[in-house]
């Protein structure tokens, strides 16, 4: 009989096996990978594979138990001549030991002793600072001197320059949010600590930005919605994010409270989003923030989205259910919810409502065309909204 098979093929059986072994080791060494799916085989069902790559997992952070004592212990340990940063970053347990929260951003912490002013620095990711406790928290964006208080939100955008501290002879803690394991990813990183001013013609290195706006400018130029002044810069700091810098809780609360009796939506009850008010879109391009109120005894029907989420608590306690199980949540937490997750927030209070702040990618999501959101109906009926 003659042999039909080529000098080259594999006979059946054990050399058959061998032989794929030593295929897949050999394309492993040469750092590519095989996307065939020849077997539901754990070792080499290549589909398996490619879709274990580490996500997300839901998880919340205690403030009270976890996170305020070990800033109080960095503060001791750690002086700012040690660091410029004394800050915690919440490390998602699905995604460590990368700095991310969620898949793009994450959330860090910092309690700052009285009168700690770092020196001005910038970078690529973009960055927002909330308020938790204390009058004295200090940001100073592009010139302007930035105080701000609990609930109140501040804007260091892409490249701009910005340092952060305390006034007031007094403690503060504020949390701060950063898209940047998304800018990470792009490979798009970048720090500049090298800060100058021109004084008489002549470049000089500063440890303090000069004062270049007046300290309320923010809201005196952006505070009253609908009307845009036309003989002011828009694109300061280099027209890659609002304008505004600084947004204040007293008018998120005014606003609460004139819809406080609205019916909201069901599956976000009253969501107020922080805009740009020049043009009415996300603060950044890449993420966005919220507040969120739930009334007493208040809860959302479950909702589904791409986009990722980190949910803090600024007032009150309750819980959540993320793909059906329970995360109980106090004041200053921070909730974890991946992408493409079901959640649905419930105020653990008959009596007092809930106040959360939220980041979302949902911006990139949607320049990319990747943003879908379902909705279950209180008969358990699932809805695609977008």
């Amino acid at each position: 009989m003659t042999n039909t098979t080529s000098p080259g093929a594999v006979e059946s059986g054990s050399n058959r096996e061998k032989a794929l072994k030593d295929m897949y080791d050999g394309i492993s060494q040469k750092n590519m990978f095989p996307f065939w799916a020849t077997t539901d085989d754990v070792t080499n069902d290549e589909v398996r594979q490619l879709m274990a790559t580490a996500r997300a997992v839901p998880y919340v952070w205690s403030y009270k138990d976890d996170i305020e004592p070990l800033m109080r212990t960095s503060a001791e340990l750690i002086t700012m001549d040690d660091s410029e940063r004394r800050s915690l970053v919440l490390v998602n347990p699905g995604l460590n030991p990368k700095r991310a929260t969620v898949s793009t951003m994450y959330t860090a912490y910092r309690l700052n002793d009285a009168d700690e002013i770092m020196p001005p620095h910038k970078h690529s990711p973009s960055a927002i600072r909330f308020g938790l406790t204390g009058a004295g928290n200090f940001t100073g964006v592009e010139g302007e001197n930035v105080t701000f208080g609990p609930g109140d939100m501040v804007l260091t955008p892409n490249d701009a320059w910005h340092n952060h501290g305390t006034i007031g002879n007094k403690e503060a803690v504020n949390l701060s949010v950063l898209d940047l394991p998304l800018v990470e990813t792009l490979n798009a990183i970048h720090f500049d600590h090298n800060y100058t001013e021109i004084e008489d013609g002549v470049e000089v290195k500063k440890k303090v930005q000069a004062s270049r706006y007046p300290n309320d400018y923010s809201a005196a130029v952006y505070g009253q919605g609908g009307l845009l002044p036309r003989w002011v810069d828009h694109g300061r700091g280099g027209g890659l994010s609002s304008p505004q810098y600084v947004y204040r809780w007293d008018a998120m609360q005014a606003l609460f409270d004139r819809f406080q009796d609205h019916d909201g939506d069901p599956h976000e009850a009253l969501m107020i989003e922080y805009t740009d008010p020049t043009r009415g879109e996300s603060v950044f391009k890449t993420i966005t923030f919220f507040a969120q109120m739930l009334r007493p005894g208040e809860k959302t029907l479950p909702l589904r989205q791409t986009a990722s989420l980190l949910v803090a608590p600024f007032k009150g306690s309750g819980y959540s259910i993320i793909d059906g199980e329970r995360y109980d949540w106090n004041q200053f937490d921070t909730l974890a919810v991946p992408g493409g997750a079901w959640c649905e927030h419930h105020n653990g209070s008959d009596s007092e409502p809930v106040y959360l702040f939220v980041a979302s990618d949902e911006p990139t999501l949607k320049k990319l065309s990747l943003y879908k959101r379902w909705g279950r109906t209180a008969q358990g009926d699932v809805v695609r909204y977008l």
